[in-house]
């Protein structure tokens, strides 16, 4: 047996596993581009999950032709397929990706599959839209995000209330400069996902069920209803908690009204940490690089009711969820749907800027509309994959207990060794990344 830590080998056999899908190696593999299209074509679009977050998709879609669709569920395929009869079925996204009349493809699996996925529709040259976060590890989201590049393939991460109004708004009025320069940003989500520990029972797998495709790369385990269909987020094998399921939402707000990207340092403190089960509840501090003009940014997220210090003091509505931008000159309080300029008598009259930022066709319908023209989507990969890796840190931070100080370039901690495994997650016998 090799005497090698655990962390070196974890990080060698996944640089190993996606040594053709990115991170600071070539890639010799020619695009498959899909045929050229004009505004008037439909794609040919192939649906990896068809339920739940995965109808609303294929509904975003539709207006598309619905050539494919794969789910490992046989029900919720048969639901699809009602809807859409034309389509072929698969229960293997894999065997699915292998067609040759697809142009693009939308990934809405539990996240410990996001990346395989991706990645094996991008190297086919495929556009692709995905569900956040963009993959399950820090180190995925940078291979995906690589590879979509290099692969020129048209990308947007499932984020659909960047294409709402309301952000839109909240953007205009953070970079008019309406509340001076920002220092601070606080971002909180009354979500909690968590468990306790692993199951112990196994009873049998449903008929309808594929589990050894919904485990996909993930170590084997045996079949329990606590994992599947429902609550996988709650299970470090397969999600995120509720940081995965709505940082890349909320954080998205101030990502884009401040130009952020990599942070320098995650700090991350919550319960006792379980090996199994996402926390109840969470605080993570970021930091961020001064960027041009804008000066450093401390970010700092809450979920499962922690709410920032001094919020009930400071006379602010009591929202839920929310982002509070904290300006020299004021505050700006937003959710999905509203915002607010704070304090309010110090903004009477106020006029806001003018409208810079286009409204949206549809979040789903840029991405159609773009694949299409090869123009861009706002939540392409460049994006939104430094926004995911932003979000997977607040639990790997969490998980080793300490201060992260990150080296972006690098995709590594230099000062947590003990992190490479949480970062670089190896898959199991059978799955990976190369082709």
């Amino acid at each position: 047996m090799s005497s090698e830590p655990a962390s070196r080998i974890s990080r060698r056999r996944f640089l190993q596993q996606s040594a053709m899908a990115g991170i600071g190696v070539g890639f010799a593999a020619s695009p498959g581009f899909a045929r050229p299209l004009t505004p008037n074509d439909k794609l040919n679009i192939g649906a990896i999950g068809v339920a739940n977050r995965g109808g609303d998709d294929l509904s975003g879609v539709s207006s598309e032709n619905i050539v494919a669709l794969c789910d490992v569920d046989d029900h919720y395929l048969d639901a699809a397929i009602s809807r859409y009869p034309k389509a072929a079925r698969y229960n293997d996204y894999r065997k699915m990706l292998e067609r040759n009349d697809l142009d693009a493809v939308v990934v809405a699996t539990p996240d410990h599959n996001h990346a395989m996925a991706s990645v094996t529709a991008l190297r086919a040259g495929l556009h692709l839209y995905c569900e956040k976060p963009l993959a399950h590890t820090v180190a995925e989201a940078r291979i995906v995000t690589d590879l979509a590049r290099k692969m020129k393939c048209v990308t947007q991460l499932g984020t659909q209330i960047h294409a709402g109004d309301n952000y839109r708004r909240v953007v205009e009025l953070v970079q008019s400069g309406a509340i001076g320069p920002i220092k601070e940003v606080h971002v909180w989500c009354s979500s909690s996902y968590s468990g306790n520990g692993r199951p112990t029972d196994t009873p049998p797998t449903p008929a309808n069920l594929h589990y050894d495709l919904w485990l996909g790369p993930a170590q084997y385990r045996p079949y329990n209803p606590a994992y599947v269909p429902f609550n996988w987020r709650s299970w470090w094998a397969f999600g995120e908690g509720s940081l995965g399921d709505f940082g890349c939402h909320y954080m998205d707000l101030p990502f884009w009204a401040l130009n952020l990207k990599y942070p320098l340092t995650v700090k991350a403190e919550g319960p006792p940490v379980s090996a199994e089960n996402t926390p109840a509840w969470l605080i993570v501090h970021y930091t961020f690089p001064a960027r041009e003009t804008l000066p450093a940014v401390d970010l700092t997220w809450y979920h499962g009711g922690k709410r920032p210090t001094g919020y009930a003091e400071a006379n602010q509505p009591d929202w839920p969820s929310g982002v509070l931008f904290v300006g020299a000159k004021g505050r700006v309080i937003a959710d999905y749907g509203r915002h607010q300029l704070l304090p309010e008598k110090d903004f009477e009259g106020f006029t806001p800027p003018p409208q810079s930022i286009p409204n949206s066709i549809g979040h789903h319908q840029e991405w159609i509309h773009a694949c299409k023209t090869g123009g861009p989507t706002t939540c392409n990969f460049d994006y939104s994959g430094p926004l995911s890796e932003t979000v997977l840190l607040g639990n790997v931070s969490y998980r080793v207990g300490k201060k992260l100080n990150w080296d972006a370039d690098h995709v590594r901690a230099t000062n947590s060794p003990e992190s490479i495994p949480l970062i670089w997650t190896p898959y199991r016998w059978g799955w990976s990344l190369q082709p």
